[in-house]
Protein backbone atom coordinates (compact mmCIF):
# COMPACT_ATOMS: atom_id res chain seq x y z
CA UNK A 1 0.00 0.00 0.00
CA UNK A 2 1.14 3.45 -1.37
CA UNK A 3 1.43 6.59 0.71
CA UNK A 4 2.07 10.10 0.26
CA UNK A 5 4.59 11.75 2.17
CA UNK A 6 4.55 15.72 2.65
CA UNK A 7 6.74 17.94 4.46
CA UNK A 8 4.88 21.07 6.08
CA UNK A 9 5.14 24.06 8.16
CA UNK A 10 2.13 24.98 10.66
CA UNK A 11 2.29 28.37 13.13
CA UNK A 12 1.41 27.77 16.38
CA UNK A 13 2.59 28.69 20.04
CA UNK A 14 4.32 32.09 18.18
CA UNK A 15 6.09 29.25 16.11
CA UNK A 16 6.65 27.66 12.55
CA UNK A 17 6.75 23.91 13.51
CA UNK A 18 7.84 21.40 10.52
CA UNK A 19 5.95 17.82 10.43
CA UNK A 20 6.05 15.38 7.92
CA UNK A 21 1.99 13.88 7.26
CA UNK A 22 2.24 10.45 5.61
CA UNK A 23 -0.87 10.01 3.75
CA UNK A 24 -2.22 6.19 2.70
CA UNK A 25 -3.03 6.17 -0.81
CA UNK A 26 -5.46 3.32 0.48
CA UNK A 27 -6.74 4.45 4.14
CA UNK A 28 -7.88 1.51 5.75
CA UNK A 29 -11.61 1.54 7.55
CA UNK A 30 -11.49 3.32 10.72
CA UNK A 31 -7.95 4.02 10.53
CA UNK A 32 -6.46 6.35 13.32
CA UNK A 33 -4.50 8.97 12.90
CA UNK A 34 -0.83 7.73 14.32
CA UNK A 35 1.20 11.07 15.97
CA UNK A 36 4.84 10.25 16.28
CA UNK A 37 6.71 12.26 18.72
CA UNK A 38 10.38 12.69 19.32
CA UNK A 39 12.57 12.59 22.55
CA UNK A 40 14.27 15.44 24.14
CA UNK A 41 18.40 16.97 23.04
CA UNK A 42 18.78 16.23 19.48
CA UNK A 43 15.11 14.47 18.56
CA UNK A 44 13.86 15.57 15.57
CA UNK A 45 10.73 14.03 13.19
CA UNK A 46 13.50 12.73 10.59
CA UNK A 47 14.23 9.79 12.17
CA UNK A 48 10.76 8.62 12.50
CA UNK A 49 9.86 9.28 9.11
CA UNK A 50 10.21 5.50 8.41
CA UNK A 51 7.91 4.69 11.28
CA UNK A 52 5.53 6.61 10.33
CA UNK A 53 5.81 4.83 6.57
CA UNK A 54 4.65 1.87 8.39
CA UNK A 55 2.13 2.81 9.62
CA UNK A 56 0.61 3.91 6.36
CA UNK A 57 1.25 0.90 4.95
CA UNK A 58 -1.24 -0.71 6.73
CA UNK A 59 -3.52 2.52 5.85
CA UNK A 60 -2.99 4.49 8.85
CA UNK A 61 -2.46 8.65 8.06
CA UNK A 62 1.03 9.17 10.22
CA UNK A 63 2.51 12.64 11.08
CA UNK A 64 5.78 13.23 12.88
CA UNK A 65 6.66 16.93 14.08
CA UNK A 66 9.71 18.48 15.37
CA UNK A 67 8.96 20.47 18.56
CA UNK A 68 10.12 24.16 18.33
CA UNK A 69 14.26 24.31 19.34
CA UNK A 70 14.28 20.82 17.28
CA UNK A 71 14.95 20.13 13.92
CA UNK A 72 13.30 22.23 11.27
CA UNK A 73 11.31 24.08 13.57
CA UNK A 74 11.68 27.81 14.80
CA UNK A 75 12.01 28.58 18.02
CA UNK A 76 15.48 28.21 21.35
CA UNK A 77 15.19 24.52 22.67
CA UNK A 78 15.85 26.56 26.45
CA UNK A 79 12.82 28.33 25.78
CA UNK A 80 10.65 24.97 25.47
CA UNK A 81 8.47 23.24 28.07
CA UNK A 82 6.41 20.29 29.22
CA UNK A 83 3.79 22.43 28.61
CA UNK A 84 4.67 23.92 25.51
CA UNK A 85 5.58 20.15 23.66
CA UNK A 86 1.79 19.54 24.75
CA UNK A 87 0.22 22.55 23.21
CA UNK A 88 2.73 22.47 19.85
CA UNK A 89 1.16 18.80 19.65
CA UNK A 90 -2.44 19.65 19.94
CA UNK A 91 -1.96 22.40 17.48
CA UNK A 92 -0.60 19.94 15.10
CA UNK A 93 -3.07 17.02 15.60
CA UNK A 94 -6.06 19.35 15.29
CA UNK A 95 -4.78 20.94 11.98
CA UNK A 96 -3.92 17.18 10.50
CA UNK A 97 -6.23 15.09 11.76
CA UNK A 98 -9.57 17.47 13.02
CA UNK A 99 -11.54 16.63 15.78
CA UNK A 100 -12.98 13.21 15.25
CA UNK A 101 -10.42 10.72 13.91
CA UNK A 102 -9.72 8.25 16.72
CA UNK A 103 -5.67 8.70 17.49
CA UNK A 104 -2.64 6.10 18.07
CA UNK A 105 -0.01 8.12 19.80
CA UNK A 106 4.13 7.47 19.96
CA UNK A 107 6.01 8.81 22.37
CA UNK A 108 9.98 8.34 22.59
CA UNK A 109 11.95 9.18 25.79
CA UNK A 110 10.75 13.12 26.86
CA UNK A 111 7.31 12.47 24.78
CA UNK A 112 6.24 9.87 27.47
CA UNK A 113 4.84 12.35 29.41
CA UNK A 114 4.04 14.37 26.59
CA UNK A 115 1.56 11.49 25.32
CA UNK A 116 -0.05 11.43 28.98
CA UNK A 117 -0.84 15.11 28.79
CA UNK A 118 -2.27 14.41 25.45
CA UNK A 119 -4.53 11.66 26.58
CA UNK A 120 -6.12 13.98 29.47
CA UNK A 121 -6.75 16.24 27.21
CA UNK A 122 -7.92 14.08 24.21
CA UNK A 123 -9.88 11.32 26.37
CA UNK A 124 -11.25 8.44 25.14
CA UNK A 125 -10.19 9.75 21.41
CA UNK A 126 -7.13 8.22 22.01
CA UNK A 127 -7.40 4.47 21.00
CA UNK A 128 -3.67 3.18 21.51
CA UNK A 129 -0.51 4.27 23.00
CA UNK A 130 3.50 3.44 22.22
CA UNK A 131 5.40 4.47 24.62
CA UNK A 132 9.28 3.76 23.44
CA UNK A 133 11.94 3.89 26.51
CA UNK A 134 9.40 6.57 28.15
CA UNK A 135 10.57 9.47 30.35
CA UNK A 136 7.49 11.15 33.05
CA UNK A 137 8.59 14.23 35.22
CA UNK A 138 7.52 15.71 38.86
CA UNK A 139 4.28 18.17 38.85
CA UNK A 140 6.59 21.11 39.61
CA UNK A 141 8.27 20.86 36.47
CA UNK A 142 5.64 20.89 33.86
CA UNK A 143 5.06 24.53 32.96
CA UNK A 144 9.07 25.41 33.65
CA UNK A 145 11.32 26.37 30.37
CA UNK A 146 14.07 23.50 29.56
CA UNK A 147 16.12 26.76 30.33
CA UNK A 148 15.36 28.74 33.54
CA UNK A 149 15.56 25.54 36.47
CA UNK A 150 14.35 22.58 34.70
CA UNK A 151 16.74 20.32 34.78
CA UNK A 152 17.66 21.05 38.22
CA UNK A 153 14.06 20.16 39.12
CA UNK A 154 14.42 16.63 37.22
CA UNK A 155 17.65 16.00 39.01
CA UNK A 156 15.95 15.84 42.30
CA UNK A 157 16.03 12.04 43.41
CA UNK A 158 13.30 9.92 42.35
CA UNK A 159 11.41 13.49 41.85
CA UNK A 160 9.08 11.33 38.88
CA UNK A 161 7.29 9.48 41.67
CA UNK A 162 4.61 12.28 41.73
CA UNK A 163 4.55 13.14 38.18
CA UNK A 164 0.46 13.01 37.27
CA UNK A 165 1.45 11.23 34.42
CA UNK A 166 0.77 8.02 36.73
CA UNK A 167 -2.64 8.56 37.49
CA UNK A 168 -4.01 9.18 33.85
CA UNK A 169 -1.94 6.05 32.55
CA UNK A 170 -3.71 3.97 35.36
CA UNK A 171 -7.42 5.18 34.35
CA UNK A 172 -6.03 4.60 30.44
CA UNK A 173 -8.16 1.83 29.28
CA UNK A 174 -7.37 1.47 25.20
CA UNK A 175 -4.41 -0.70 23.94
CA UNK A 176 -0.55 0.18 25.55
CA UNK A 177 2.48 -1.04 24.35
CA UNK A 178 5.19 -0.40 26.25
CA UNK A 179 8.71 -0.54 24.35
CA UNK A 180 11.90 -1.20 26.14
CA UNK A 181 15.78 -1.22 25.02
CA UNK A 182 17.50 -3.91 26.54
CA UNK A 183 19.90 -1.06 27.83
CA UNK A 184 19.01 1.99 28.88
CA UNK A 185 21.05 4.60 30.64
CA UNK A 186 18.92 7.30 30.79
CA UNK A 187 15.64 6.30 32.26
CA UNK A 188 15.69 4.58 35.61
CA UNK A 189 14.44 1.60 35.84
CA UNK A 190 11.78 2.81 38.50
CA UNK A 191 10.25 4.89 36.44
CA UNK A 192 10.28 2.10 33.57
CA UNK A 193 8.47 -0.43 36.75
CA UNK A 194 5.71 2.54 37.60
CA UNK A 195 4.89 2.92 33.95
CA UNK A 196 4.40 -0.72 33.84
CA UNK A 197 2.28 -1.14 36.92
CA UNK A 198 -0.03 1.94 36.17
CA UNK A 199 -0.40 0.71 32.58
CA UNK A 200 -1.20 -2.42 33.30
CA UNK A 201 -4.19 -1.52 35.41
CA UNK A 202 -6.91 -0.82 33.14
CA UNK A 203 -5.33 -1.03 29.41
CA UNK A 204 -5.14 -3.80 27.18
CA UNK A 205 -1.21 -3.68 27.70
CA UNK A 206 1.78 -5.54 25.92
CA UNK A 207 5.37 -4.64 27.07
CA UNK A 208 7.74 -5.27 24.33
CA UNK A 209 11.79 -5.58 24.74
CA UNK A 210 13.93 -4.96 22.01
CA UNK A 211 17.09 -6.98 21.99
CA UNK A 212 20.77 -5.07 21.48
CA UNK A 213 18.72 -1.51 21.77
CA UNK A 214 19.87 1.68 23.66
CA UNK A 215 17.69 4.57 25.01
CA UNK A 216 18.06 6.22 21.79
CA UNK A 217 15.83 4.14 20.31
CA UNK A 218 14.54 6.75 17.66
CA UNK A 219 17.82 6.42 16.00
CA UNK A 220 18.18 2.82 16.48
CA UNK A 221 14.50 1.56 14.98
CA UNK A 222 15.30 3.75 11.65
CA UNK A 223 17.43 1.23 10.46
CA UNK A 224 15.13 -1.81 11.77
CA UNK A 225 12.75 -2.50 10.09
CA UNK A 226 11.91 -5.44 11.80
CA UNK A 227 11.73 -4.11 15.09
CA UNK A 228 9.19 -1.23 13.49
CA UNK A 229 7.11 -3.98 12.19
CA UNK A 230 7.34 -6.25 15.38
CA UNK A 231 6.10 -3.18 17.01
CA UNK A 232 3.37 -2.29 14.91
CA UNK A 233 1.97 -6.05 14.90
CA UNK A 234 2.24 -6.31 18.71
CA UNK A 235 0.25 -2.74 18.97
CA UNK A 236 -2.32 -3.79 15.94
CA UNK A 237 -3.18 -7.65 16.31
CA UNK A 238 -5.65 -9.40 18.64
CA UNK A 239 -3.94 -10.67 21.97
CA UNK A 240 -4.93 -11.42 25.45
CA UNK A 241 -5.12 -8.51 27.54
CA UNK A 242 -1.34 -8.95 29.01
CA UNK A 243 1.54 -10.28 27.87
CA UNK A 244 5.30 -10.04 27.99
CA UNK A 245 6.94 -10.14 24.31
CA UNK A 246 10.45 -10.22 22.49
CA UNK A 247 11.17 -9.55 19.46
CA UNK A 248 10.52 -11.46 16.65
CA UNK A 249 7.92 -12.14 13.53
CA UNK A 250 4.44 -10.84 14.52
CA UNK A 251 1.11 -11.28 12.92
CA UNK A 252 0.04 -7.99 11.63
CA UNK A 253 -3.48 -8.59 11.72
CA UNK A 254 -5.68 -5.43 13.29
CA UNK A 255 -6.87 -5.32 17.02
CA UNK A 256 -10.52 -5.49 18.07
CA UNK A 257 -11.19 -3.39 21.98
CA UNK A 258 -14.70 -3.39 23.34
CA UNK A 259 -14.70 0.06 24.68
CA UNK A 260 -17.74 2.41 26.05
CA UNK A 261 -18.17 5.19 24.22
CA UNK A 262 -17.59 8.86 25.89
CA UNK A 263 -19.37 11.68 25.30
CA UNK A 264 -16.90 14.24 24.27
CA UNK A 265 -16.39 17.15 26.10
CA UNK A 266 -17.72 20.23 25.35
CA UNK A 267 -20.49 18.79 23.23
CA UNK A 268 -20.61 17.73 19.54
CA UNK A 269 -19.89 13.98 18.05
CA UNK A 270 -16.57 12.36 18.20
CA UNK A 271 -16.37 9.20 15.76
CA UNK A 272 -14.93 6.47 18.07
CA UNK A 273 -14.25 2.79 18.01
CA UNK A 274 -17.29 1.34 19.61
CA UNK A 275 -16.49 -2.29 19.34
CA UNK A 276 -13.28 -2.53 17.02
CA UNK A 277 -10.12 -0.30 16.67
CA UNK A 278 -7.88 0.71 13.89
CA UNK A 279 -9.71 -1.60 11.68
CA UNK A 280 -7.56 -2.66 8.14
CA UNK A 281 -9.32 -3.43 4.92
CA UNK A 282 -8.70 -6.96 3.94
Amino acid sequence: MGAVIRKAVHAADGEQLSLYTVTPQNESFGACGVVIMHGAGAGDKERHLPFAEDFAAHGHPALALDFSGHGESTGELLHLSLRRRRDQAVAVIDEVFGSERPLVLVGFSMSGQTVADLVDLYGRRVAAIVLCAPGIYGSDAWDVPFGAGFTELIRRPESWRDSQALDTYARFDGRALLVVPEQDAVIPEGVTELLRTALATRADFSDLRLAGAGHQLGIWLADQSQARSDIISTLLRPRPSVQVLETGPQSTEFPQISRRPEPPRGGGSVSLWASSACRAAR
